[in-house]
């Protein structure tokens, strides 16, 4: 039988280079011209105020009022966005702020945080988004307390300073501003705004440049304190027109309008959604929803309201949307009204994730939907690959953008990535060692993921994920354990009740995992629409369904080196805060193995318990 169409992306015909090297390693390149970057950060904000000054640049909602479930939206346009940014760059530049006096911020997205770090670029300051659980759950705010030693700010944005208040204490803030929409700060936002802006913001405007810091965005300190990658105006404003050749536009479509809740204090939030989307002139709702339990329903209502063009979430977001989208024929209506494609990232989609919400558009507006996905770090700016063109193929890392080099150099038996480009971070700020560390021989920034070919025969089709360098590791037996490669097959055989897995058996006799469940997949397979994920995950029918499908997968790989013994589906989901997840999104195995070895003793205590799948 047919399957429908998916719904048209003009994308160009799908190319790439390869240099092949006497030493086996390889060059990878797209020939495809890159698109016409802006001069600095801040160009693209003036350009779309001046033609499209009322569009909308932000939305936010407000604190819901008595009586409502969800408070109303806050909005502001280009035009105001840019007054706003003017008036505080000028306020900015008051307090002496520069390229070596930054701007640090410590809550969450907002309005005022996005303004608040525009303000900053254009007076020349970097801006540093700091991870607010670095404040808010911190007991010691050992993290928060390096970040200030390192980085020296003039000026700190906190939204309220109340849930911070305990983080401000522990600082020595002696010859720093710290400003706050509310609670108690030494000036208010408020204050900054009626700055009224001089010739001196225009100097500044005019002194901007490529080679100038615009941010230090900080890795997630997995292991020992969080580096400070240098991101420079160069690496942003190229980043952003990479893809911008790739597809084809007609020249009457409508800006893109994004939902979206990724936080700013990392790079894809900050770079590939909040800068890209200011890049392309689109508007950008933040979300206040998130995908765990308790937390999603705002986001399905602000999907009831706003159509967005394009969806980028993470697989554990799908897998609350899917069945919501099944359920509700409104939502899943306006869902798919306008939207161009979907993307995910940090790991791969599920097949039955994929196939049920492609059945659900295909129920709804007749057609199906192409699901891209983009690869990167927070050294890239982040995205160097990304997938344009229509495949049903999900976990693909892409092809090269282009400007960008990919080189795959053999480590072992797999081909480590590392990459080249004008989006490539300079190094680490005042780390000089792990700046040297971080490239090879000839200015290739080494990712430490391995990579390969969906088909050696055809390199157009892509590459696939091929786990970490660094995180193979060897059984007892002293066979070698390909940790990144078993995580993917481990989730395609889960009969789509795991979004991730950690892969155990470091110096053990064999292999284990501790799975982290797809709830609604879990629920729906135990027949129990209610049931807490404490009992979910010990639930007969969803450990009988899980053996059956890894059962399944040790058929196909018998080997030691592949096959699992034992499973146990966890109740606490990856946290980003602890560093379980980097900044790609993906699951830091070593980091997370070791935050949970309590559950790693069970997995392998004799005898098991009942909550433990033996295979």
């Amino acid at each position: 039988m047919d399957m429908p169409a998916f719904r048209h992306v003009n994308y160009v015909e799908r190319r790439v280079d390869i240099d092949r090297r006497a030493d086996g390693s390889m060059v990878l390149r797209n020939p495809h011209p890159i698109g016409d970057p802006a001069s600095n950060m801040i160009e693209p904000l003036r350009k779309w105020a001046g033609e499209r000054p009322d569009r909308i640049w932000l939305g936010k909602r407000k604190p819901p009022q008595q009586g409502q479930a969800f408070g109303d939206w806050e909005t502001v346009t280009y035009a105001q966005a840019n007054a706003r940014v003017n008036a505080l760059a000028e306020a900015m530049l008051q307090k002496g702020m520069d390229q070596q006096n930054p701007l640090v911020i410590l809550s969450g997205n907002s309005i005022e945080h996005a303004l608040m770090t525009y303000g900053a670029i254009l007076a020349g300051a970097p801006a540093v988004p700091v991870s607010p659980s670095y404040s808010l759950m911190s007991s010691d705010h050992e993290k928060l307390k390096y970040v200030f030693d390192l980085i020296q700010p003039r000026m700190v944005f906190v939204q309220d300073t109340r849930p911070f208040e305990k983080a401000l204490a522990a600082l020595d803030l002696t010859g720093i501003t710290v400003v706050a929409c509310e609670g108690p700060c030494d000036v208010t936002y408020t204050d900054l705004l009626e700055t009224v802006p001089t010739h001196a913001v225009e100097e500044s405007y005019k002194n901007l440049n490529w080679d100038m810091v615009s941010k230090y965005l900080f890795t997630s300190g997995s292991t020992g304190m969080p580096k400070a990658v240098i991101t420079t105006h160069r690496m942003q404003c190229v980043n952003s027109v990479m893809g911008e050749n790739l597809i084809i536009k007609d020249e009457n479509e409508e800006p893109p309008v994004l939902l979206n809740w990724l936080p700013w204090n990392h790079c894809f939030g900050g770079n590939a959604v909040l800068n890209n989307l200011l890049t392309s002139g689109g508007t950008l709702y933040i979300d206040g929803g998130r995908p765990v339990p308790g937390g999603f329903e705002e986001t399905l209502q602000n999907l009831r309201e706003i159509a967005p063009t394009t969806y980028s979430n993470v697989p554990a977001a799908y897998g609350m949307l899917v069945p919501a989208l099944e359920q509700d024929e409104v939502l899943a209506r306006n869902f798919f009204s306008r939207v161009k494609f979907l993307a995910y990232g940090g790991a791969a989609l599920a097949q039955d994730l994929y196939d049920r919400l492609q059945t659900v558009a295909v129920q709804t507006v007749g057609e199906r939907f192409i699901f891209s996905s983009g690869y990167g770090a927070t050294e890239t700016a982040p995205t160097i690959m990304n997938v344009h063109w229509a495949t049903e193929r999900m976990g693909l890392l892409g092809l090269p953008l282009p400007g960008i080099e990919i080189k795959l150099v053999p480590t072992g038996d797999k081909l480590e990535v590392r990459v080249k480009g004008d989006c490539i971070t300079p190094g680490y700020y005042k780390n000089e060692a792990k700046t040297l560390e971080a490239f090879d021989e000839e200015g290739f920034y080494k990712l430490g993921d391995a990579a390969k070919f969906v088909n050696p025969d055809d390199p157009s089709e892509g590459l696939v994920f091929d786990g970490r360098v660094v995180e193979d590791f060897k059984l007892s037996t002293g066979t070698w354990v390909s940790a990144g490669r078993l995580r993917v097959q481990a989730v395609e055989s889960g009969k789509g009740l795991l979004q991730d897995v950690l892969v155990a058996g470091l110096d053990r006799e064999y292999i284990g995992i501790l799975g982290f469940p797809t709830v609604p997949a879990c629920r729906k397979c135990a027949g129990e629409a209610e049931l807490p994920v404490e009992e979910l995950v010990r639930h007969p029918k969803v450990l009988e369904t899980l053996a059956e499908g890894l059962r399944a997968h040790n058929q196909k790989n018998p080997a030691s080196s592949t096959r699992l013994k034992r499973a146990l589906l966890m109740v606490e989901p990856p946290s980003v805060d602890k560093g379980e997840l980097t900044d790609k999104g993906y699951i830091n195995q070593s980091t997370a193995l070791s935050r949970r070895a309590d559950l790693v003793e069970k997995l392998y205590a004799e005898p098991a318990g009942n909550d433990v799948v033996v295979l």
